[in-house]
């Protein structure tokens, strides 16, 4: 699940006032390497970020199908393959080891989002519905209801809302 929950993080870095910042974040929880030559990359990852966006924006499963079709096209090589390198679980690699960074996480957030639509049956992802946000989420929740990317977000729409009806 590394490679949908990196591409919401993405997406949400380039739109926040300090990308790099985001991004090396995201980068140190999902736990990519290569993460010391981040600001080599970091136009082409916020090039992608707007590619990945899409995904989330997608209107139904086809319209998200199609977005990561594309992504696939463009950021995943044949050789996918699995491994457990560095004392990980067993877990899939889209890109070769020797690929730079931004290829690598090419390829992963474009499968990392491939197998969640599989999963999600072209659901669960969005972007929040607070006014203003802009933020994307990946809905892992049990009811697959969620509409917006923070409970914060979701209580400041609330009382926005009580204070118009008010």
């Amino acid at each position: 699940m590394t490679g949908v929950f990196l591409a919401a993080d993405v997406v949400n870095a380039a739109s926040s006032s300090d990308p790099l910042q985001r991004l090396g974040e995201a980068f140190e929880r999902h736990e990519i390497r290569g993460r010391e030559a981040l600001q080599l990359f970091v136009d082409g990852l916020l090039d992608w970020a707007v590619c990945l966006r899409g995904v989330f924006e997608g209107v139904d499963a086809r319209a998200r199908c199609d977005e990561v079709n594309a992504l696939l096209a463009t950021g995943a090589s044949k050789g996918v393959y699995l491994t457990t390198h560095d004392g990980l679980d067993p877990h899939l690699h889209f890109a070769p080891e020797g690929d730079g960074l931004l290829a690598r996480v090419r390829a992963v957030t474009a499968g990392g989002l491939a197998i969640f639509l599989t999963e999600s049956r072209g659901a669960r992802l969005g972007v929040c519905s607070r006014r203003g946000c802009g933020q994307v989420f990946v809905d892992v929740g049990r009811n697959a209801t969620r509409r917006y990317c923070s409970t914060r977000c979701g209580n400041n729409d609330a009382v926005d809302r009580y204070r118009q009806r008010a």
